[in-house]
């Protein structure tokens, strides 16, 4: 793991002790180091008194490999603090991505309502269609059963013509014998 130390010199059999400021947790995420434990190292010697260096450390805390963190620190000068990239602003743009994050929660909870909502009136108009389709069939079936009725009222009424036209020939041949008889009846009267 690497870290940001200090050099003192103050060692013992020739060792320097490297004072741990900050260990790096990822690529770009540094934590300060609480206690600033010491670590003794006789690689340390050759780097002067209180000079900045990036430690490596093994997960046993045995110095793997120092380095000056001059070039280190000028570069995150120059990346950072040159553009005006201050705590003030990293914290800034720190609340505005709280408030992105936020609105895109809204916006994603109001997005799921949505869907939900849409989700129902199409569960609805499904219900709806298929409503319409019994109700269209069911139509259908009283309209199968109203010409079905329709013609036995036809047929019906056409017996009835029938029959009216067969009565009106019974009365005209019944109106025809009454004449005939009518006419019959004065010439076969008994004369006194």
């Amino acid at each position: 793991m690497l870290h940001l130390a200090q050099v003192q010199k103050k060692g013992y059999l020739g060792k320097a002790g490297l004072r741990l400021l900050a260990s790096q947790r990822s690529e770009h995420v540094w934590t300060l180091e609480p206690e600033q434990d010491i670590i003794l190292s006789a690689e340390a010697a050759i780097y002067g008194d209180n000079l900045l260096v990036l430690v490596e450390l093994s997960s046993s805390h045995q110095v793997v490999s120092i380095n000056e963190a001059t070039d280190w620190v000028l570069e995150l000068v120059q990346k950072y603090l040159s553009y005006g990239i201050t705590p003030t602003f990293l914290q800034q743009e720190t609340e505005r991505a709280e408030q992105w994050r936020q609105s895109l929660t809204l916006q994603s909870q109001e997005l799921e309502r949505r869907t939900l909502e849409l989700e129902a009136r199409r569960e609805q108009i499904q219900d709806l269609e298929e409503d319409l389709k019994r109700q269209k069939k069911e139509l259908e079936l009283l309209t199968d059963q109203a010409k079905l009725q329709t013609q036995d009222l036809d047929q019906r009424l056409q017996d009835i013509e029938t029959r009216q036209a067969q009565i009106h020939a019974l009365e005209d041949d019944l109106n025809c014998q009454k004449q005939q008889l009518g006419a019959i009846a004065p010439q076969t009267k008994p004369q006194d």
